[in-house]
């Protein structure tokens, strides 16, 4: 056989032609994005399933200002080598290119909505044993499309490199037999192919996410958990530190809730420009309803009262049996409803022992009149405050705060682990506070600006959900020392950044606000553009929770860790978001349920 080769050989020679090497493998990772975007790295991007050149799914990307929307990945290669790279494609301007030591090589086209190969070439130098290889579009030229990207040529070196191990392992989403598991990709995630979860130091289990949910636990039970990061050649990290996480009893805390949660209020005793929703009539999405309003009698009563909406403003409104009949329809659905104290026009304080005791004894009568799950607090205004040197985090001694603390924490023992606990404070009253709390140039009016922080702070054992209000606010300061608006993903990026990595309390430095659990966090919104200032389209707000949740699709502010477990979103209101033609519920219920 060698002979036969050199006589060919020979023959190719004497006829004075030339040889390229044609090589049969693909080097490129993911090269058709059947898998997303695993082994790319990109911006404003997601893999769809049209249109395609080959298999079920290609690259769509959309340049946004500055940002060109480009997918790259890094890939090992041999110094003094030609490589072959292309690309199917389609868009205006679509770019098509790869950089590394001594090697810069690119080329373009203008395809339109016809599928067009772009093709280019380059050498790697002495030197060379990775090259970047990227496709991107060009500024305010819509989406381009892009798909089978090939780089023909040799591999490099074997790979013996194990990934980085994966970090912010966190337990939480617990029920009584279930706990979900979260941590942060593992610095080296273009090669990681799968992570690997041991329980209790157990036979480990592959995930292909950053979450998993370990079913089948014992009640009442605490478990541990790491997790390490393996490659496709089977290169695997060391283990994570272990976190412990402990089942409920009974469920837990708002135990029976998914994964992932849509919040919203439906208008139960009032009506407005948006319409009277009977409980029977609220769609599907929802899975925490939250009855607006129960209202106190007076500003410091502490006496809570509910009723439905009078029939002289809500002619359709059902008969109280009907409305219960639904409730208890909604809960075997597994929903959950609860009764939201407040409101814009309710305010609340508890400024003695008598308000505090007449609060217990008069939401508990409305729970239990209407078979509910529990409460949701909606002070707004200036129902809570903080008195002038009260800024002791774990300590507060203004009455209004230590008596609704004293309140939450009977009601939480009353119903036990089935009471769900709700918040949805104003980002004046939570994230504002890191730029004021305490004495201050304002006076005592600084310490108004951080004062649901210790009530959070004293149940976050026992909350269920904290959906800060991200709308009707002013600029508040991100942990990147920067002002942010509302209306954009940046703002709830920041504003929830700050709930899930903590965040210091200015004006008394010693004290710290610690991260709430992912499972804890869902950010609040306006339904439509009726329903509130600050309203957020779909697509940004989706690109907010890709940016949390996922780490990708980030603007200009980077939040200080991934957070996979982001319980999900919440809405003012049911009857707004109907409406609007329910935009905000069918766009949102089918982007969370595609999570993992």
């Amino acid at each position: 056989m060698r002979s036969l080769i050199g006589v060919v050989s020979g023959v190719v020679l004497a006829l004075g032609l030339t040889t390229a090497p044609a090589f049969a493998a693909n080097i490129t990772i993911n090269p058709g994005f059947e898998d997303g975007l695993t082994g790319w790295t990109c911006s404003s991007a997601q893999a769809v399933s049209s249109p395609v050149h080959g298999g079920a799914r290609a690259l769509q990307a959309t340049p946004q200002g500055n940002d060109l929307a480009r997918c790259q990945q890094s890939v090992t290669v041999q110094p003094n080598t030609t490589y072959q790279l292309s690309s199917w494609v389609q868009g205006n301007y679509v770019f098509l290119g790869a950089t590394g030591t001594g090697v810069n090589a690119s080329t373009w086209g203008s395809p339109g909505a016809q599928w067009s190969q772009l093709k280019t070439s380059f050498t790697t130098g002495a030197s060379t044993t990775s090259v970047t290889i990227y496709v991107n579009g060009w500024y305010g030229q819509g989406a381009y499309y892009a798909d089978d990207v090939v780089l023909d040529g040799p591999g490099g070196t074997p790979d013996t490199q194990a990934p980085s191990v994966p970090g912010n392992v966190v337990v939480g989403g617990a029920t009584a037999s279930s706990l979900n598991v979260t941590w942060s990709a593992s610095t080296d995630n273009v090669g990681v192919t799968r992570y690997e979860v041991s329980r209790d130091n157990g036979t480990p289990v592959a995930a292909t996410g950053t979450s998993f949910t370990a079913t089948g636990l014992s009640p009442k039970t605490s478990y541990a958990f790491k997790v390490r990061a393996c490659d496709a050649a089977g290169n695997c990290s060391a283990y994570s530190a272990p976190a412990t996480g402990t089942t409920m009893t009974g469920g837990g805390s708002g135990g029976g809730l998914p994964k992932r949660v849509l919040v919203g209020y439906l208008h139960a005793s009032f009506a407005n420009g948006s319409g009277y929703i009977r409980m029977s009539e609220v769609p599907a999405e929802w899975d925490v309803i939250n009855l607006a309003f129960g209202e106190p009698t007076s500003v410091t009563s502490g006496d809570i009262r509910f009723r439905q909406c009078p029939a002289a403003e809500c002619p359709n409104v059902e008969p109280e049996a009907d409305f219960i009949a639904a409730i208890r329809a909604k809960q075997a659905q597994g929903k959950k409803v609860l009764i939201s104290i407040g409101g814009q026009n309710g305010q609340v304080q508890l400024t003695t022992a008598a308000a505090r005791d007449k609060f217990v004894e008069s939401v508990s009568a409305i729970i239990d009149r209407y078979g509910l799950d529990g409460l949701d607090i909606d002070f707004e205004g200036h129902s809570l405050y903080l008195n002038p040197g009260d800024t002791n985090l774990a300590a507060p001694t203004t009455p209004v705060v230590v008596n609704l603390i004293a309140a939450l924490k009977t009601l939480k023992s009353r119903y036990g682990a089935k009471f769900t606990l709700t918040m949805a404070p104003e980002t004046f009253f939570v994230q504002l506070g890191y730029q004021f709390y305490g004495p201050g140039p304002n006076g005592a009016a600084d310490n108004r600006s951080a004062s649901y922080l210790p009530v959070i702070h004293a149940m976050r054992d026992d909350l269920t959900l904290l959906h800060v209000q991200d709308y009707n606010s002013g600029p508040i300061k991100g942990l990147d020392d920067q002002y942010h608006t509302m209306g954009g993903h940046d703002f709830h990026v920041a504003m929830t950044d700050m709930l899930l990595s903590g965040f210091p309390i200015m004006g008394n430095p010693a004290n710290v606000f610690p991260p709430l659990r992912q499972d804890q966090v869902a950010i609040g919104l306006p339904a439509s553009v009726n329903a509130g200032n600050g309203f957020t389209s779909v697509a940004e707000v989706q690109k907010a929770f890709d940016c949390l949740a996922k780490g990708s699709n980030c603007g200009t502010y980077r939040p200080r860790g991934v957070y996979p477990g982001l319980r999900g979103l919440m809405a003012w209101s049911i009857n707004w978001d109907r409406y609007n033609g329910q935009e905000f519920s069918r766009s949102h219920r089918a982007y969370l349920n595609a999570l993992t």
